[in-house]
């Protein structure tokens, strides 16, 4: 009986034109061997418009104005082969959002949203409803009819290796294989897409920048990729924190250090090197936070003199230890860019310095006559979260303009 309710109710979805792998489905579709999907959620635009209106100023602290969402969205995640490229590209199966308008188009333009840092694994764009910066994305994207992609990274979501934190190659393996799914997925489902952007914040905009990067190595197009508080030279943030510290920078810095230095251990291959910069009294509590066991971070201080070795704070010795030629790789600019790209910077943010968030112009225009393909733009005296919330609907018109 339960199975001819199930068919009635296909039916009913068929009459009213929707396709068939747009119902919700009770098992994930495979659409071949590397990819498969499965139906999440349906947000409808009240859902949609109380991120706009509430959630998400209680989130950044800062009210922006957004344009209404006009039609509600559908969620599925996608589940996708990929390979580790710092590991000899060692297989591995990972996760990432593909949120549909629920109109009755067939062609909509495509943004790949790369998240910030997060702190539990579910944190990220396929468990959406437990990532508030991808409720937003959501919301004024996918609810004013772009797709929305978004990978959950190695090491998070659905994923069982460690996490690549600012691992550059894992991060553009990610985004690119999730790209190439998500058309498989979409071709499916007899939809398509004509234009192409990226976007993303803090880690994300990183993430943004070398996936844009890969793109272009590979000749794939992008219409124009944003980012918001980017993090584009993490040696010269790093440096930054160690040697010229602000006095109102970030206390939650130190996950910078804890993530990337067991990160780089798990991913380079290099054994001991997250206890060659971590002291030994915060060692442990740093390698439980990194593996995602229960603990209070407020534990773990936040006085990098204490967490970190002393000897990195001697530039010298900084530069020349394994840990600091390996975060010496982890930029995401020095290239000759050619697709649109704006990075989004805010002066009061207590993470991303105006020079590392101007630093992707700065680089294009030293170049002979000047790249003009770079544009660094200020959301004045915001803060890190303020910095993306008044971002986002800049890149909404950016990219409705292209």
């Amino acid at each position: 009986m339960l199975n001819v309710v199930r068919a009635f109710f296909l039916v009913a979805l068929l009459a009213l034109g929707v396709p068939p792998a747009l119902a919700r489905q009770e098992t994930p579709i495979a659409v071949n061997s590397d990819v498969k999907y499965e139906f999440l959620a349906r947000w409808d635009v009240d859902r949609l418009n109380k991120i706009l209106k509430t959630d998400t100023p209680a989130f950044s602290g800062i009210n922006v104005q957004y344009t209404p969402a006009r039609n509600a969205v559908r969620l599925y995640r996608i589940t996708y082969n990929s390979v580790i490229p710092e590991k000899g590209n060692k297989p591995t199966v990972t996760s990432g959002l593909l949120a549909v308008p629920d109109t009755n188009g067939t062609s909509f333009p495509t943004v790949s949203y790369q998240h910030g840092t997060v702190y539990e694994r579910e944190q990220v764009p396929s468990f959406a409803d437990q990532s508030a910066e991808t409720e937003l994305m959501i919301a004024q994207f996918a609810g004013q009819g772009y797709m929305l992609i978004g990978a959950d990274y190695f090491g998070l979501g659905i994923s069982t290796e460690p996490e690549g934190y600012m691992v550059k190659a894992s991060h553009q393996q990610a985004t690119y294989d999730l790209l190439i799914a998500s058309r498989a997925v979409l071709k499916s489902m007899k939809l398509s897409s004509d234009k192409l952007f990226l976007a993303g914040w803090s880690q994300g905009g990183f993430v943004t920048m070398a996936m844009l990067e890969k793109l272009e190595a590979v000749g794939i197009k992008v219409d124009g990729a944003a980012t918001a508080s980017a993090p584009l030279d993490v040696y010269a943030l790093m440096e930054g924190f160690l040697l010229y510290p602000r006095k109102f920078d970030a206390a939650w810095l130190n996950s910078i250090v804890i993530l990337s230095s067991f990160a780089y251990e798990n991913y380079y291959g290099e054994p001991g090197l997250a206890h060659s910069v971590l002291t030994d009294e915060y060692y442990q509590m740093s390698k439980d936070a990194y593996d995602r066991k229960p603990g209070n971070p407020a534990n773990i201080t936040t006085d990098l003199h204490k967490l970190m070795r002393p000897e990195y704070f001697d530039s010298n010795y900084f530069a020349n230890s394994a840990y600091g030629k390996l975060i010496m790789s982890a930029q995401s600019y020095r290239w000759p860019i050619k697709s649109p790209v704006r990075n989004y910077y805010g002066e009061a943010d207590e993470a991303i310095t105006t020079g590392v968030g101007r630093m992707a112009m700065t680089y294009a225009q030293a170049m002979g006559s000047g790249n003009p393909n770079v544009e660094a733009v200020s959301t004045g005296q915001t803060s890190h979260r303020g910095t993306f919330a008044t971002a986002v609907p800049q890149w909404k018109t950016w990219f409705d303009s292209k």
